[in-house]
């Protein structure tokens, strides 16, 4: 759904009215945080009809917020031992669910339960178990499966959540898994070097590319660059998704050799061209009059991210669309992924940030694009979009 839905940046000095009612308001905040900070008061809450719902309600939710790491764990566990893989076609007998993980009983019992709790299996007739409803959208989309295991790197980073934030931590393992992070010489990586991280982006992208195709409208333009498009993954779906529509990946020279190898498989390479070079610098290919950056935008700080959006506005036509997609902050519903997840993602790749729609679209208005524009996804805890014209 296209929208001109704008995010006004709050003024920086309200009017009088609103600054007296904004002190009432933090007095009573801080009130409430004393009374909260009370043992004593704490257990009246507890007990007191009316705040027992609240406080019974709050103590779940920082439970959950402390239990999270054992919660992505377990997630993992299932994933890596094949219990969900082992009922993908249909209920299971604990004896079959112990030969399928190589489990002993008691841990698997252990599993089942931690699971169940997270959605993922169910208790079925019989004594059996099958998939919750959380467990079929698990092993049903390969971009979630390669996201569980990914976390793993992740994790490592943020043992450690401290010293991360304050600079202490070097040389972090998405450093070294994202080649091109803070290399000066990422034209240069070779096949192999890109291989591991090009492949995560291809599958987990293609989340992102039924959202794009849903809800903007391809079929208005003629040609789709995609810049930073890695092996191909949202060109091939824009490809299937729409007959005639010429595709293009702007990247690394060792990474659009990928994209070429894989459009081709996909029955697509009539209709693809590769251009491979450093979008920070080199030019884009003219004539495309539609160009995206899908989830390439946030990982690069400022500086970086404005030069790129300044080069492509050089390169490209007026009347030019470019289409801006990846996870953003301050989006109701997906503050879990945008203010969260990636903001602590992109501090251990050791540059790049999340930004809000307002940010991103004020950054292109500087780069020289007009008519910006925020449009909405159905699922926007996997990405968001801003559209502009050059």
């Amino acid at each position: 759904m296209e929208t001109d839905q704008t995010h006004p940046i709050p003024p920086v000095n309200p009017p009088r009215k609103g600054r007296a009612i904004m002190m009432v308001l933090e007095r009573f905040l801080d009130w409430r945080n004393r009374k909260v900070m009370s043992a004593e008061f704490r257990r009246w809450a507890a007990r007191f009809p009316f705040t027992k719902p609240v406080a019974r309600r709050q103590s779940a939710e920082l439970f959950n917020i402390c239990s999270g790491f054992v919660k992505t764990q377990t997630l993992l566990a299932c994933v890596r031992c094949g219990l969900l893989e082992a009922m993908a076609g249909g209920a299971r007998t604990h004896p079959e669910l112990m030969a399928a993980t190589r489990l002993p009983a008691e841990s698997l019992d252990r599993l089942l339960a931690a699971a169940q709790a997270l959605k993922l299996v169910s208790m079925r007739s019989g004594s059996r178990y099958g998939l919750g409803s959380l467990g079929p959208a698990v092993i049903g989309d390969p971009g979630i499966l390669a996201m569980i295991e990914h976390n793993a790197v992740f994790y490592r980073d943020i043992a450690d959540p401290v010293s991360l934030l304050r600079g202490e931590t070097s040389g972090t393992e998405l450093q070294r898994y994202w080649a091109y992070s803070g290399n000066e010489a990422a034209s240069q990586l070779d096949e192999h070097e890109v291989r591991q991280y090009s492949t995560l982006m291809a599958e987990s992208q293609r989340m992102v590319a039924e959202e794009i195709i849903s809800a903007y409208p391809l079929g208005k333009h003629d040609w789709l660059l995609d810049v930073g498009g890695g092996q191909g993954a949202f060109v091939t779906a824009a490809g299937l998704a729409i007959a005639g529509l010429k595709l293009s990946v702007f990247d690394l020279p060792a990474v659009a050799e990928r994209a070429t190898t894989q459009l081709a498989a996909a029955g697509l390479g009539d209709r693809f061209e590769a251009f491979g070079g450093d979008f920070f610098s080199n030019a884009l290919p003219s004539g495309p009059d539609l160009v995206t950056l899908v989830r390439v935008l946030h990982d690069h700080d400022d500086s970086e991210a404005f030069a790129l959006l300044c080069n492509i506005r050089r390169s490209l036509a007026p009347g030019t669309t470019l289409l801006v997609a990846e996870p953003m902050a301050g989006i109701r519903d997906a503050a879990a992924v945008g203010d969260i997840y990636f903001a602590f993602y992109m501090l251990a790749m050791g540059k790049g940030r999340v930004r809000s729609p307002t940010e991103i679209r004020g950054m292109l208005a500087r780069a020289g694009f007009a008519r910006t524009r925020f449009i909405a996804t159905n699922t926007p805890v996997i990405t968001q979009m801003v559209a502009a014209i050059a």
